[in-house]
């Protein structure tokens, strides 16, 4: 069921989101070759005691860390670890949420490991840049397979290809809620977007072929032929007025 949020729980999902996104601008400055996965996830844990906010991943479905932290050919859900050591020209994907109040907040950025190659730049900007068409339309009236449509026209023009497996979500007082709001679909189809939904808008795409694979962990999950992938992510609400980012880029000290 699709539930639509009033103003009060859109304000304290967005307190929520502006969390999220304070702690993954501090670990900006913390992707560096070097540091370990589990490193990063040390990090993200303690700031979630420092800001008093509790992290949405660690123990759902079993999972083991904070943050799902993904490199080069991982799509999304690797697992943080000491013994992944991340090198210059890396790209690492860090999906982190939070709960605060009862409602969660969720996002995720792809990052560079000091300099990564032209493909691999080229491959984050059209990744980030298809979210924002994504968000585009997250507009009263339009349909839920519009976020799709746009995410897939604007990636395929470079021969990149969109993950099919996994796919964006309704958000709320739980992590994953209806919608699904898959990066892929025909433009016009699927249910009427209502102002007071909440939506995790999250392109994961490949440099190759759409097709992926889990590892033996059961978590991380691989692009089938190893190949590079990205993926970015916001929490966004619908509105009278338009989208609105829950998890903002830049976001000032959450805590004030």
């Amino acid at each position: 069921m699709v539930t639509i949020k009033s103003e009060r729980e859109l304000e304290l999902m967005e307190k929520a989101g502006n969390y999220v996104a304070q702690v993954l601008d501090e670990l900006t400055e913390k992707v560096y070759p070097g540091v370990s996965t589990q490193d990063l996830d040390f990090f993200a844990e303690q700031r979630c005691r420092d800001l008093g906010v509790i992290p949405a991943f660690k123990g759902y479905h079993g999972f083991p860390g904070c943050l799902c932290i993904s490199v080069n050919d991982e799509v999304v859900h690797g697992i943080p670890s000491s013994k992944r050591i991340l090198n210059e020209g890396d790209v690492v994907g860090i999906d982190f949420g939070v709960i605060y109040q009862g409602w969660f907040g969720d996002s995720a950025r792809t990052f560079p490991v000091g300099k990564i190659s032209s493909e691999a730049v080229q491959l984050l900007d059209v990744t980030k840049e298809s979210l924002h068409r994504g968000i585009e339309q997250c507009r009263e009236g339009n349909r839920l397979f519009d976020i799709g449509h746009a995410v897939q026209n604007y990636v395929e023009k470079f021969g990149y290809s969109v993950v099919r497996e996994f796919v964006g979500h309704g958000i709320g007082r739980a992590l994953h809620e209806d919608p699904q709001v898959p990066n892929f679909g025909a433009k016009g189809k699927g249910m009427e977007l209502k102002a007071g939904m909440v939506l995790a808008i999250e392109p994961m795409v490949n440099a190759g072929g759409p097709a992926v694979q889990v590892l033996e962990d059961g978590w991380t999950a691989v692009t089938r032929d190893r190949s590079l992938s990205a993926h970015f992510e916001h929490t966004v609400a619908i509105t009278a007025d338009g989208p609105r980012i829950l998890t903002p880029v830049g976001v000032e000290n959450a805590s004030k």
